[in-house]
């Protein structure tokens, strides 16, 4: 008797690659194909909402602008491959901002080089580094987001970026979101600008700062205060414990 996966099995297990298997079964019958990490890395860079970009230095699709992201080892979780991609094409270690999974896109004929599955992730973060290209990418930067929405992007890249798009843009509706592209300490001024940015809208100062301090437990007020422009001066607030805003914002 033997358990896989929690469930017993009165079998003679025997190996295969490494890997335990059941008698008669052969990974061979079945077709093979790759996994592979994509990241939809999003921060604001003068007040204007940018992604991450590499652009390919190898087949197929050199010379397109691509999301960083590669495949995933045999020895290593989805996670674990998605952060180690985005350091090895850009540079970037430890996003410190917010990072999910976003999607998975399968269709066939997506890679010419094989039946290639991929599991892509949405990164938002603060103050992001200039990036620096590394692997099979000839270079990386961040590029506007208007921009980049009008690349021939590689792959099925296009489709993956306006999905993390819209997952942004959504979450910041009901969620915190907004706050993993400020640092740990901002104002309701900074909030406003990110929202503005990611949404492409221009918001109605006084009544955003009423909705967003009407939601208890959603910003802490720091007891300091930041001059911003012309007026009285800004208080200053870090995250609060609470992660959904209700009632919502809306984008209309």
């Amino acid at each position: 008797m033997a358990t896989i996966n929690g469930c017993w099995f009165d079998v003679n297990l025997t190996r295969y690659g490494g890997r335990v298997t059941l008698p008669g079964y052969d990974p061979a019958d079945f077709p093979p194909f790759a996994v592979t990490v994509d990241l939809v890395v999003l921060t604001l860079r003068g007040g204007e909402l940018h992604v991450l970009l590499v652009e390919r230095g190898a087949e197929p699709w050199r010379g397109h602008w691509a999301l960083p992201g590669g495949f995933v080892r045999p020895d290593e979780g989805l996670d674990a491959a998605a952060e180690r991609e985005l350091a090895e094409e850009t540079g970037v270690h430890d996003v410190p901002g917010h990072l999910e999974q976003l999607a998975s896109y399968g269709d066939p004929g997506r890679d010419p080089r094989m039946r290639v599955v991929s599991v892509a992730y949405l990164a938002l973060a603060p103050d992001l580094p200039e990036p620096r290209a590394g692997t099979d990418a000839a270079q990386a930067a961040w590029v506007p987001v208007v921009r980049a929405q009008r690349e021939a992007l590689a792959f099925d890249h296009a489709r993956i970026l306006a999905d993390g798009l819209e997952r942004a843009r959504a979450k910041l509706e009901y969620s915190s979101l907004a706050t993993a592209f400020c640092g740990p300490e901002f104002t309701i001024g900074d909030l406003r600008r990110v929202y503005e940015a990611v949404w492409g809208a221009t918001l109605d100062p006084r009544n955003f700062h009423r909705k967003l301090t009407g939601v208890p437990g959603l910003l802490v007020d720091t007891g300091r205060t930041r001059t911003e422009g012309r007026g009285r001066p800004a208080t200053v607030y870090r995250r609060g414990d609470v992660t959904t805003l209700h009632p919502p914002l809306t984008r209309d």
